[in-house]
C-alpha cells in the first residue's frame, strides 16, 4: 500500500499563517465523480512528486457555475460565482491550477468582472512548466512508442488557444502522437459543453460524443488521451459503444504520466 498523500486545505496554511504556491481547484468531477478521482489522485502524485507546497479548498469549494451558466441560468451563476470569490480573496489566492478546463475557463474569463483576478493554469501548463523548471521529469516508460491521439478539450483549445502544453508532455513520453483529422484550432466537440454533459441528447442521427470517438479510433491509437473530465467520460462512454474497450483506453494526461512514473 503506497504512502497516503497528505493534501493540506487552505484553511490548515492560513492557521499556521502560510501561503501555498499554488490551489489546487479539485473541481465538481474531479471531487464527486468516481472516474475523474482517479486524475484528480494521479495529478496529486506528480504535485507531491515535484515538490509542490499546494492546497485545496477542500468543502469551502463549491461549483464555478458553469453548467448552470452555459445552459442559460446567469442567475444562478453569478451566485456560485461570487461565493466562491469571497473565499478565495479571503485566503489571497494569487496562483490556481485546475484538471477541468470548465473551471479553467470559467474561473480565467469569468471571475475577473465579477472582482476575481487570478494566474489559472490548466494541469498539463503547470506541469510542463515543472518540467521547464526541471521540478518533475518524464520518460516514455510503458507509453513509449505507443499510438496516442490527443482530443483537444473545447474550453481549453478553441475557447483559449492552449494547443501545445498537452501535447508537449506527451512528446516527453515518447509516445507515437497521432493527430485526429479535426484537431487544434478545428477541433471538435466530445459533446458534454454547455451542461450537455448532464442530458440525453436531442433527437438526431448520431450523438456528437459517438462522432468524435469514431475520428478517434481511425487513428487506431491505443491510447485516447484527454486534458478534461467531462471528454473523458464522453470518449469512454463511445469506446464502449463501439465495443473498443478491450483495445483502446481512455486516459487523461496526468494519469498517462503518473503511470508512467509507476507513481
Amino acid at each position: 500500500m503506497a504512502e497516503a498523500i497528505k493534501v493540506p486545505t487552505m484553511a490548515e496554511y492560513m492557521a499556521q499563517g502560510k501561503s501555498p504556491e499554488v490551489l489546487f481547484w479539485v473541481g465538481c468531477a474531479g471531487s464527486f465523480d468516481d472516474r475523474a478521482k482517479k486524475i484528480t489522485k494521479a495529478f496529486v502524485k506528480l504535485l507531491a512528486k515535484a515538490e509542490v507546497d499546494f492546497a485545496v479548498l477542500g468543502t469551502e469549494e463549491s461549483c464555478t457555475g458553469d453548467p448552470a451558466k452555459r445552459a442559460g441560468n446567469e442567475f444562478l451563476f453569478q451566485m456560485q460565482a461570487v461565493t466562491n470569490i469571497e473565499v478565495l480573496n479571503a485566503y489571497e489566492v494569487k496562483k490556481i491550477v485546475t484538471a477541468c478546463p470548465h473551471c479553467f475557463n470559467t474561473i480565467a474569463n469569468e471571475y475577473p468582472g465579477l472582482g476575481g483576478n487570478y494566474e489559472v493554469l490548466h494541469h498539463t501548463q503547470f506541469l510542463k512548466s515543472l518540467i521547464d523548471e526541471g521540478r518533475l521529469t518524464v520518460e516514455g516508460g510503458k507509453f513509449k512508442g505507443k499510438r496516442i491521439t490527443f482530443h483537444d478539450p473545447c474550453y481549453l483549445a478553441r475557447a483559449n488557444r492552449i494547443y501545445e502544453a498537452p501535447r508537449d508532455l506527451l512528446k516527453k513520453l515518447e509516445v507515437e502522437l497521432i493527430e485526429m483529422k479535426r484537431c487544434k484550432t478545428k477541433g471538435f466537440c466530445c459533446g458534454a459543453g454547455g451542461a450537455q454533459m448532464f442530458k440525453e441528447p436531442e433527437p438526431g442521427t448520431k450523438d456528437v460524443n459517438i462522432e468524435r470517438t469514431e475520428e478517434a479510433l481511425e487513428t487506431k491509437p491505443e491510447v485516447i488521451a484527454a486534458g478534461c473530465p467531462f471528454c473523458n467520460t464522453m470518449m469512454t462512454d463511445g469506446v464502449k459503444n463501439k465495443e473498443q474497450e478491450d483495445k483502446v483506453e481512455v486516459l487523461d494526461i496526468a494519469e498517462i504520466i503518473a503511470s508512467a512514473e509507476d507513481l
